[in-house]
């Protein structure tokens, strides 16, 4: 997928969860679920793409961060902050299912997937990804 395919879908992803914070977190955690899990992945594919580690094909599912072995045999170069983005990215991940598919949550754990995703961002606008 093009750069600016990735943006404007994480662009998206983005207003929902804004949306969701105005709208009350308790009341949108789905939303919350399955849009901080695509946007955390869209932006790993903006940031790997730009740093040419790998191909436009590519498509990272979200599926992978819980897997330790799934993860060392599809991201078995280095890049900056690897270690830090993916604990950031599996903090949100191991929460998505439950948001998306159980019963309502604390908002304790809405803003746990927030604060993550913010920090995501965070990471990768330091590491040069500014369109985000």
């Amino acid at each position: 997928m093009k750069n600016e395919d990735h943006l404007k879908n994480l662009l998206e992803s983005m207003e929902v969860i804004e949306e969701s914070i105005e709208k009350g977190i308790a009341k949108r955690q789905r939303n919350i679920g399955f849009n901080a899990s695509v946007a955390a992945t869209d932006m790993l594919e903006m940031y790997l793409h730009k740093e040419n580690l790998i191909d436009p094909g590519v498509i990272i599912k979200h599926e992978w961060f819980n897997s330790e072995n799934k993860l060392k045999d599809k991201f078995p170069f280095e890049f900056r902050n690897k270690t830090k983005i993916f604990a950031l990215i599996k903090e949100i991940e191991q929460k998505r299912n439950l948001l998306c598919y159980g019963k309502p949550q604390k908002e304790e754990t809405l803003q746990e997937v927030i604060m993550a995703l913010k920090k995501l961002k965070n990471e990768f606008k330091e590491m040069g990804l500014n369109e985000i």
